[in-house]
C-alpha cells in the first residue's frame, strides 16, 4: 500500500494542496495535544501524505465513520488501539499493516471501513 509512501507525494498540512480540498478535512497540524480532548487522548504528530489525491476520503464518509456505532465499539478494543499504534509508531507501517492483516480482528475492522469509505458499486 502506498499510504505511508512520501516519494512524489503531496503534503496535505492544511489542507490546501489538495485539489479537491472543498470536499475533504483538513488534517491536523502536527501537534502533540489536543485541548478539546482528555489529557489522555493522543492526538496525531505526522504529517498526512498520499501519492494520489483521490485518496483521501470525503468529509460525508468521514462522519459516516464517526457515526457507525459498530467502528465506535470496535475502537474500544484495547487490543485493536494497540495494533493501531504499531502501525503509526512503525519504520515501516506498510509492512506492519501487511502483518497486522493476516489477523482476523484487525482484518474485520479494515474491511468495515472499506465497506463505508469505499463501497463496491
Amino acid at each position: 500500500m502506498a499510504f505511508f509512501s512520501s516519494a512524489r507525494s503531496s503534503v496535505l498540512e492544511d489542507g490546501t494542496n489538495c485539489p479537491h480540498d472543498k470536499d475533504q478535512l483538513p488534517s491536523l497540524s502536527p501537534d502533540t495535544t489536543c485541548p478539546t480532548q482528555s489529557p489522555n487522548k493522543l492526538c496525531p504528530t505526522k504529517a498526512l501524505e498520499v501519492e494520489d489525491p483521490s485518496w483521501l476520503v470525503d468529509r460525508n464518509r468521514l462522519r459516516s465513520l464517526v457515526e457507525l456505532n459498530e467502528i465506535r465499539d470496535m475502537l474500544k478494543d484495547p487490543e485493536l488501539q494497540k495494533m493501531i499504534l504499531q502501525i503509526d509508531g512503525s519504520s515501516e507501517p506498510e509492512k506492519e499493516l501487511e502483518k497486522l492483516m493476516e489477523g482476523q480482528a484487525f482484518q474485520q475492522f479494515t474491511n468495515k471501513i472499506l465497506d463505508i469509505v469505499s463501497p463496491q458499486q
